[in-house]
């Protein structure tokens, strides 16, 4: 009497395609955000060489390589088939910003463009400050030294990770200025990113529902569910930024978080030349001042955060 084999597939061939066949098409097309190209990265040299005296090649792969790559993964799993999917990062960043519910894209997203922004405005050999940008700095700061005091001490004193950034900024009837401002975490410092809505009015929803809801220990989105149809969303939609808020525009940024400095410079504790303020000192020394003028596109008076 002939029995059965048990017939067990087969590992695939290392010349073999990693992607499953079973795979549905429209996964396999799906558009993905990928890894930017670095203009001094081209042909891997800053992965093989570092950023001359700023960042180890050991630095850059963690803090660029490895930890954007593992930022955009988790982005395109949490945004896969949404709408957001095939938007531009900045896009999502902005879309979910006043959103509680969709905290964790924005962080994912903005993190994602924070980093990039910090990295893309690196030079591996010095760029001098043209003298048009220059002229409006000092405007603003009174001197480039004091420019770069704010920002190298800002990024030193702060208690926890995030960005430095300088800005230039524009309010009705005043003169378009530069100034430097800090944001922890993941924070973005868009003013269409600040002034979270509240999807559901909680003193006009459905009162006795929302009240059980709470009591049950339900979350915010949960309780939420219970006010559908009734927004607050009407105000939002029509101004581009928390009321008060000052319209502007980033021009450069300085990482803060520990894994881009921590693994070259340490803490500093008992050595000289080590900690964040050393890491700060040198990038510094490191900025694409051309590109810093191209963003801040000095010739213009009056800007829009819609721009």
């Amino acid at each position: 009497m002939l029995r059965p084999r048990l017939r067990i597939p087969l590992r695939p061939r290392l010349s073999t395609p990693a992607q499953s066949t079973l795979l549905p098409l429209a996964c396999r097309a799906r558009p993905m955000h990928a890894l930017a190209p670095l203009e001094y990265n081209q042909k891997n040299q800053a992965s093989d060489n570092g950023i001359a005296e700023f960042l180890s090649p050991a630095a850059f792969n963690i803090s660029w390589t490895q930890y954007q790559t593992h930022l955009l993964e988790r982005l395109n799993r949490m945004t896969a088939e949404t709408e957001w999917e095939s938007k531009h990062v900045k896009d999502i960043m902005l879309g979910n910003a006043r959103d509680p519910g969709g905290a964790p894209i924005f962080n994912h997203a903005s993190m994602i463009h924070n980093n990039h922004f910090f990295f893309k405005h690196l030079s591996p050999t010095p760029v001098e400050m043209p003298d048009n940008l220059r002229s409006h700095l000092e405007k603003s700061f009174g001197s480039i030294e004091t420019l770069r005091r704010e920002m190298v001490h800002t990024a030193a004193s702060m208690f926890g990770p995030g960005f430095v950034w300088l800005v230039k900024t524009s309010q009705p009837g005043l003169p378009t200025a530069f100034k430097v401002l800090a944001t922890y975490a993941a924070g973005s410092p868009y003013p269409a990113a600040h002034w979270r809505r509240q999807e559901v009015d909680m003193n006009t929803a459905a009162g006795g529902n929302i009240d059980a809801a709470i009591d049950s220990g339900k979350s915010y989105l949960e309780r939420s569910a219970y006010g559908a149809g009734k927004r607050t969303n009407a105000v939002s939609k029509k101004v581009a930024h928390a009321p008060g808020g000052t319209d502007l525009l980033p021009v450069l940024c300085l990482n803060t978080w520990e894994h881009v400095w921590l693994w070259d410079y340490g803490f500093g504790v008992g050595q000289s030349g080590g900690g964040k303020l050393a890491y700060a000192e040198k990038w510094w020394k490191q900025i694409n001042w051309e590109l810093v003028q191209k963003e801040a596109n000095v010739q213009r008076l009056e800007m829009s955060s819609a721009a």
